[in-house]
């Protein structure tokens, strides 16, 4: 592992752009003291409403948590969630000027019903057909004039299967990536799964790996090198990255490969450690990190949110203490 010295501060100094799903995260939070007459069901007595930035933009909000720079491109409805959204962004520093407002989808929102610190419910409104082409020609124009105006030093795809992320952008926005030498980092989901080809990083998690690949895959380095390399040799991806839930991460780069189990936590909610997951593994591939260490940063970071109720950012702070108690004890 790399000392813990100069990693974070070169964060700094990452400019990172985000294309994907976003939406909102509602949370309607309150207590129960029964149980409804009308249906088996308890009665939550509503006592908070809160709306979150959620989706590609909670990725944004974790690399800002890290110190990095994040541009934010996705598509939300001419809707009121919509204006919701776009209200939210400058309130947590980030900008909408990728942002595409449509009148042909409406903005995604997932509620999550609360109660008593646990988790009783979840509604989604959503839309999931693919772009149309007004809404491709919005988005790619944001991006690439972002390109011709920003040095982007790393470009990370964040797919939610809401029809942001179509085989179009995915290809387009490679090839742009290619041509300027930027990295690349995605996030799969099973619709568009095998649609990144060449891009430098690809993590899924363990779930998604098994619903693509021909073989069984196991927790064993030797089942997860063999769906590593199925999964290179049909993208040409050189850096590969599974997230294996409370079993901690799989990294490959060549040669260089292993299992990072987890760190013992109070588990409180897994939503959004995959964002942070995600996040790291973008910001070390930028800087060219060594695999191992953006291995274990990731899993520090993704733990870490773990312990926290609903999708938040990562913590800078407690993240560097951690992987400095990590080196200096290692």
């Amino acid at each position: 592992m790399v000392h813990s010295s100069g990693i974070f501060d070169h964060f700094n100094a990452l400019n990172v752009l985000v294309v994907g799903d976003v939406m909102i995260d509602q949370y309607l939070t309150g207590t129960v003291s029964r149980v409804s007459p009308e249906a088996p069901v308890p009665v939550v007595l509503l006592s908070q409403k809160e709306n979150r930035l959620g989706g590609a933009a909670n990725v944004a909000l974790n690399l800002k948590a890290l110190g990095a720079t994040p541009y934010l491109c996705g598509v939300v409805g001419n809707d009121t969630n919509g204006d919701d959204f776009l209200h939210l962004l400058p309130q947590r520093g980030l900008s909408d000027r990728c942002i595409y407002k449509s009148t042909e989808r409406v903005t995604t929102v997932k509620t999550r019903v609360l109660a008593d610190n646990q988790h009783l419910l979840r509604v989604d409104q959503e839309q999931q057909q693919q772009l149309s082409e007004a809404e491709t020609k919005g988005i790619l124009d944001r991006v690439k004039s972002l390109l011709e105006q920003k040095e982007i030093h790393v470009i990370l795809f964040q797919d939610y299967n809401k029809g942001v992320l179509t085989k179009r952008v995915i290809h387009e926005l490679t090839l742009e990536a290619i041509k300027r030498d930027i990295p690349t980092a995605v996030d799969p989901k099973a619709e568009n799964f095998w649609n990144y080809k060449h891009v430098s990083l690809f993590k899924p998690n363990l779930k998604e790996i098994r619903a693509q690949v021909p073989q069984p895959v196991d927790l064993t380095l030797e089942s997860l090198r063999a769906a590593s390399q199925y999964i290179e040799e049909k993208l040409g991806n050189p850096y590969t990255m599974i997230t294996l839930s409370e079993n901690g991460l799989y990294f490959r780069h060549k040669a260089q490969e292993a299992i990072v189990p987890t760190h013992a936590r109070s588990v409180a909610d897994v939503c959004g450690a995959g964002d942070t997951v995600i996040s790291i593994a973008a910001l070390g591939l930028a800087l060219r990190l060594p695999m191992e260490t953006v291995a274990v940063l990731a899993n520090l970071a993704g733990g870490q949110v773990c312990e926290r109720v609903g999708v938040v950012p990562v913590d800078k702070e407690q993240l560097m203490q951690e992987y400095s108690t990590l080196v200096n004890a290692s």
